[in-house]
């Protein structure tokens, strides 16, 4: 040998590493041929196929699909009792296994079709980059080629091939078809992929590098159109990844195949030693390469566990995307849900991810402004109706008994609203930033959620880099690793599953104890609606205490809610320290917990106490709950005197007034100083403070108006709302609640609005004035919705039931005493049509006074 030369030394030295090469794939082949033999040893020896291989649990994939495991487990399992697990076919479910086992090899030549798709386009621009690397002006030398493409070649040709031979068989099908020779042989290739795997790190790092820093690389992929074509979703080094996805899900498909294969059938023992060769090849690789996979993705000493999942809506280019969000400890991903296609497992797609080290909790004012583009409450109440009504038609199809098909559609037309009220209902935002660069925003629908997530990712923030091998590989597992694996959807619930409460129920709030040192606490209430958290109710601050001891009730309405949250702020009156994230002025979260809502525990009248453990803190609160069918009964008052429970005729007459003193004196007081409280009417006030107001009005207290200025003004709020739903006879009168009812469903806008105008007019002149005063403070209040969250639509959901409500005639007290407090979507239903037929009043621009109803053009047509 003469190295004289420095070309001849390079020469030599790429002549020794293309022999290094050839021996390492010898020896890969006789480590492949050594699994292969040692299989073979095994079927028939079972007892040295258990000590060896560990056949008594399941093998571990490389971060491999979780149904993979359980199916090897139950095939495994059955290897153990001597049974054949497909021994027990039936002569009915024989002809439609072997029809499903053509549907499955359909299936399976339809990825082979797309994998080798992948292949082509990974070996496109293979050949004219080895035609340049002998140019003068190489894109890549040989040797970066050669690392890149490593074995893809093989593994096309072996693919093509089975490919090739599988289809033949499928379009000539019989049930006595074969096909165990083809997978036996593609089996017993796997060295070719252990070959691959080894590469495959050096193959994507060698990738990226060359695409950094060689722009004519870049050039030379992006000039190969099928290439380009994959490469709009998948990059290079995703493509390099499918070998890898491909050979670790190998047991799937086998798995599948055998399911359907009954065990007197030829192919049985063939695919079953093609199942074995499988599970043995990846037990293998995965023993070489669990220490190695571990130190790179983690610290030393230390495992990657998944510590929260759950799904959230978030802002990309101003729309609402759906995600779902994974917290390990070391990492935020953000990953989307992929399609299913044909009938394949499901997968994630990585979005992005940040390690905790790196992330941060934006403020509004340290980010650049981002508009919240906000659906209409509107919209959001008529997707509501459709579920309602949805909900209906389900529920009579199942009493029907009628055909699935017919249900199947109701549930996938339910599934889409309630998807859609899910992706546009949050509003709350949660910004989360990456020191390296950019910001992300998430949308929740409640402080609670909120401070959920902050909370635990602060505690868990450490360093983590991941490489995309790594981040592909972690996505993958997120199937296996997820908590949270549905929309809380009421289609993904069972027949038999509570679907929430409906009714009021009451809160009372007694004390908190456990606090280390005094502070000005306090607490907010949040229940469930629709799948989304709303506050519901507010406590006084208590100042400066160890053991804050507030003692007050709230009434809140439930509309199929199943859980009861609580949490703990301390007040701050400092304005310069206050946290002003979001773009509000808040306090501090102490603590938060959760109750549910059972059905059998707040069945009694009796209140039932309880306590919340609060991060350290134990909150004593007592529920009551009333159903709706006893609710929503308006009962005359049993006292001779009083406005309470009395007619507003009669009240209006012994005050000599066309608007009652209790609507005119709450209106007041709220228009003086409650216009700009956050969920005014919303929020509920408390319940000992608005009971001692009913009594003073109740008996001509001459200090009523004292003792309003002392109260809370959501207090004021509330008495005002219990004095119109405890009225005998509802606002709009039960004659005429019928007639609106239809009025609002009236499709032509002209014809509505004649018909909705001439119901108004026609109510008795004291129920008309009290509407219209109560009306044009309503529109006032609406005018402070940046500041007060009340819009128009809000102010109809809280009021149109409590206006509009038919009084009782007849008990609906259902019959079965195990369900008293469970209820149909009929309500949900009427309460929608209430709201619209307020929502209506509102948004009209003018309404003619009493005096002008006859003047009016509007008017000619009588209802």
């Amino acid at each position: 040998m003469e190295l004289r030369s420095v070309g001849g030394i390079e020469q030599e030295l790429e002549k020794c590493k293309a022999s290094i090469r050839r021996l390492e794939m010898e020896v890969n082949k006789e480590r492949f041929r050594m699994i292969y033999l040692q299989t073979l040893l095994a079927k028939e020896r079972k007892s040295y196929d258990r000590q060896r291989w560990g056949f008594r649990k399941p093998p571990h994939l490389i971060e491999g699909d979780p149904q993979a495991v359980g199916a090897d487990s139950q095939h495994l399992h059955a290897q153990e009792q001597g049974q054949p697990e497909r021994s027990r076919f039936q002569p009915l479910d024989l002809e439609k296994g072997l029809e499903m086992r053509k549907r499955v090899l359909s299936g399976i030549l339809a990825s082979e079709e797309t994998y080798l798709s992948h292949l082509e386009a990974l070996l496109l621009p293979m050949k004219p980059l080895k035609a340049a690397a002998t140019t003068s002006q190489p894109v890549l030398t040989v040797q970066q080629i050669e690392t890149i493409f490593f074995k893809v070649p093989e593994l096309y040709e072996i693919h093509k091939e089975f490919y090739d031979s599988l289809l033949p068989r499928v379009q000539q099908w019989s049930h006595h078809q074969r096909v165990g020779d083809l997978f036996q042989k593609q089996a017993s290739q796997l060295g070719v992929y252990r070959a691959f795997v080894d590469n495959y790190e050096l193959a994507v790092e060698t990738a990226e590098k060359c695409c950094q820093a060689n722009t004519h690389m870049k050039v030379a992929l992006v000039n190969n159109r099928p290439l380009c074509v994959f490469s709009s979703v998948l990059s290079l080094p995703a493509l390099l990844y499918k070998p890898v996805d491909r050979v670790t899900r190998s047991t799937l498909v086998l798995h599948d195949l055998l399911k359907h294969t009954p065990s007197s059938h030829p192919d049985y023992p063939l695919l079953q030693d093609a199942l074995r060769i499988s599970q043995n090849f990846l037990s293998s690789i995965n023993e070489e390469s669990t220490p190695r996979r571990q130190s790179m993705t983690v610290k030393k000493g230390e495992n990657r566990q998944l510590l929260k999942d759950g799904f959230m809506v978030e802002l990309v280019e101003g729309a609402r995307k759906l995600r779902h969000v994974f917290l390990f400890t070391d990492l935020l991903l953000c990953a989307k849900l992929k399609k299913q296609i044909g009938g394949k497992s499901q997968q994630y797609d990585s979005k992005w991810y940040i390690p905790l080290s790196d992330l941060t909790f934006q403020t509004a004012e340290d980010s650049e402004p981002l508009p919240i583009p906000q659906v209409p409450d509107e919209e959001l109440d008529a997707i509501k109706i459709k579920i309602s009504s949805l909900r209906s038609d389900i529920q009579r199809e199942r009493r029907a008994n009628k055909g699935s098909k017919v249900m199947e559609r109701l549930k996938k037309k339910l599934s889409e609203q309630e998807s859609l009220l899910l992706l546009n209902s949050p509003n709350m935002p949660l910004r989360v930033h990456n020191r390296n660069g950019k910001s992300y925003m998430f949308l929740i629908s409640s402080d609670y959620e909120r401070a959920e997530w902050k909370e635990v990712i602060r505690e868990q923030q450490k360093k983590c880099d991941l490489t995309s091998m790594e981040l592909q590989m972690l996505t993958n597992s997120c199937l296996k690793l997820q908590t949270v694996h549905q929309l809380p959807l009421t289609v993904n619930k069972e027949e038999d599953e509570s679907t929430g409460l409906y009714g009021f129920l009451n809160v009372i709030v007694h004390s908190a104890s456990g606090l280390k040192q005094s502070l000005n606490l306090y607490c907010t209430l949040e229940v469930d609606s629709f799948g989304i958290f709303v506050n519901k109710a507010k406590t006084r601050v208590y100042r400066y205490t160890t053991e804050p001891k507030w003692n007050e009730e709230f009434e809140i309405e439930l509309e199929g809610s199943q859980t009861l949250r609580l949490l703990c702020y301390e007040k701050s009156y400092n304005k310069a320290k206050m946290n002003k994230e979001d773009g509000e002025s808040t306090d501090r979260i102490m603590g938060k917990g959760r109750i549910a809502l059972d059905p059998q525990m707040l069945q009694g009248k009796d209140w039932q106490r309880t306590v919340i453990p609060v991060n350290g803190i134990e909150v004593k609160i007592s529920m009551k709950f009333t159903s709706r069918e006893f609710s929503l009964k308006r009962m005359p008052s049993r006292k001779p005197m009083g406005v309470f429970g009395v007619n507003l005729s009669t009240v209006t007459k012994l005050e000599r007034s066309k608007v009652p003193y209790i609507v005119r004196q709450c209106l007041e007081e709220i228009e003086r100083r409650g216009m700009e409280e956050v969920g005014i009417y919303r929020v509920s006030g408390v319940a000992t403070d608005i009971q001692a107001l009913k009594t003073a009005f109740d008996t001509n207290n001459k200090d009523v108006s004292v003792m309003m200025s002392e109260m809370d003004v959501n207090a004021i709020a509330g008495t005002l709302k219990l004095y119109f739903r405890e009225l005998p006879e509802p606002l709009f009168t039960d004659e005429l609640y019928p007639n609106f009812a239809g009025g609002i469903a009236l499709s032509d806008s002209v014809a509505k609005e004649s018909c909705m105008l001439n119901l108004l007019l026609s109510l008795p002149e004291p129920n008309l004035v009290t509407f219209l005063f109560l009306l044009d403070h309503l529109k006032r209040v609406a005018e402070k919705e940046s500041v007060n969250k009340m819009s128009l639509h809000n102010l109809a959901t809280v009021f149109g039931p409590t206006l509009l409500r038919p009084s009782e005639k007849d008990s609906k007290i259902p019959t079965n005493p195990t369900q008293p407090i469970t209820m149909g979507d009929s309500w949900s239903l009427e309460v929608m049509s209430q709201v619209q037929v307020l929502l209506y009043f509102l948004q009209l621009e003018t309404i003619p006074t009493p005096d002008s109803k006859r003047q009016s053009i509007l008017f000619s047509t009588e209802v």
